[in-house]
């Protein structure tokens, strides 16, 4: 090997493993953001990452620069998802991933999309334009998938918007809980179906009427009790 061929796979590497930790330092940001909101300590992240200080503060100088970074990969897998779903070519299948793809990004970000805004309002305009495309989108896909016969005749798109937010609510109740989850998400999906089911639930929550999660007048909230 050559003298010159060696420092291009040097250089090749180099760039590889750069790539490498800016994935894993925003897959970390965003758990941690999740976990604890956006002023957690830099230092989490980089403990989570599995990287060095430095490395965090190459990639990314300064916690707005990494919390930025953080909410548009989740736009981007958003994006990604719904892209997905419109070129897919049965429109059945393209809504079920990308309800599945949300919902379990909901699970994963937990409150991190509004902390966001919230600490950067500036961005709410280019926020807004996503979301006002993503709707004319869905709508397509909506029309695509009752054309197929698959999607029930009397299925809004405003329907999804509600499936989501109750979605949220149960994160938001039992984040520690998948399992509750994914079983609403299976129930919601198949009623959305013009058939009738025929694919399994997933296994049910263990969550208990006793354990039903309650806010008491003075705040807080009381863990779920399962079964």
């Amino acid at each position: 090997m050559t003298t010159r061929s060696s420092r291009n796979t040097a250089r090749v590497t180099v760039r590889s493993d750069a790539r490498r930790n800016r994935e894993r330092l925003l897959a970390a940001a965003r758990a941690v953001f999740a976990e604890h909101g956006i002023d957690a300590p830099m230092a989490t992240v980089a403990r989570r990452a599995g990287v060095g200080a430095a490395t965090l503060y190459r990639h990314f100088p300064t916690r707005e620069a990494l919390v930025r970074g953080a909410f548009a990969r989740q736009m981007e897998t958003c994006g990604r998802a719904l892209g997905d779903a419109l070129a897919a070519d049965d429109p059945w299948t393209g809504l079920t991933h990308l309800v599945e793809t949300v919902c379990a990004l909901q699970r994963e970000e937990r409150g991190f999309p509004a902390a966001f805004l919230d600490a950067f309002p500036e961005t709410r305009e280019e926020h807004a334009r996503s979301r006002e495309q993503a709707e004319r989108d869905v709508t397509a896909l909506v029309r695509r998938a009752q054309e197929s016969g698959a999607l029930r005749p009397d299925f809004h798109p405003s329907d999804l918007v509600v499936a989501l937010v109750a979605h949220c609510g149960l994160v938001a109740a039992l984040p520690d809980d998948p399992r509750a989850s994914r079983r609403l998400v299976a129930y919601l999906l198949q009623s959305f179906r013009a058939a009738p089911p025929t694919a399994p639930l997933p296994p049910p929550s263990g969550l208990t009427l006793r354990g039903l999660p309650l806010t008491p007048e003075g705040g807080g909230s009381r863990t779920p009790r399962r079964s």
